[in-house]
């Protein structure tokens, strides 16, 4: 398994109790839950940081004043933060309401955030 499964039951478990409709995907040996075919968040074991973490799209306005928090990390595959999108470690979604805030940080964003370009079939 390349992903938290206990914490992909907590986030199935707070959508649906939102009443979200949601998707999931897995991908890059993670999970990734989509909203309106949008990326809304996801769980990645991280191997530099040895750990899962929450993936966040939370948007540019709310990453600016969220990611000074000890539990966030720039969300960083390829040396260049993704501005908009955060890694949240273990310590930051631990209490459920901690993953709330996370999540409906994610569910807030969602509306706003542009859906990416459906790849094309060969």
């Amino acid at each position: 398994m390349a992903y938290d499964e206990y914490l992909a039951d907590r986030i199935r478990r707070h959508l649906k109790d939102k009443h979200i409709v949601f998707s999931e995907l897995k991908m890059m040996g993670g999970l990734c839950f989509k909203m309106d075919n949008k990326m809304l968040c996801g769980i990645h074991i991280d191997k530099k940081y040895g750990d899962s973490l929450l993936m966040a799209r939370i948007g540019q306005a709310v990453y600016e004043t969220v990611l000074n928090k000890p539990e966030c990390l720039p969300m960083d595959f390829t040396g260049r933060p993704m501005r908009g999108y955060i890694f949240v470690t273990p310590e930051g979604f631990d209490s459920d309401n901690d993953l709330s805030y996370w999540l409906d940080l994610c569910v807030a964003f969602n509306p706003t955030a542009k859906a990416s370009k459906p790849k094309k079939k060969k």
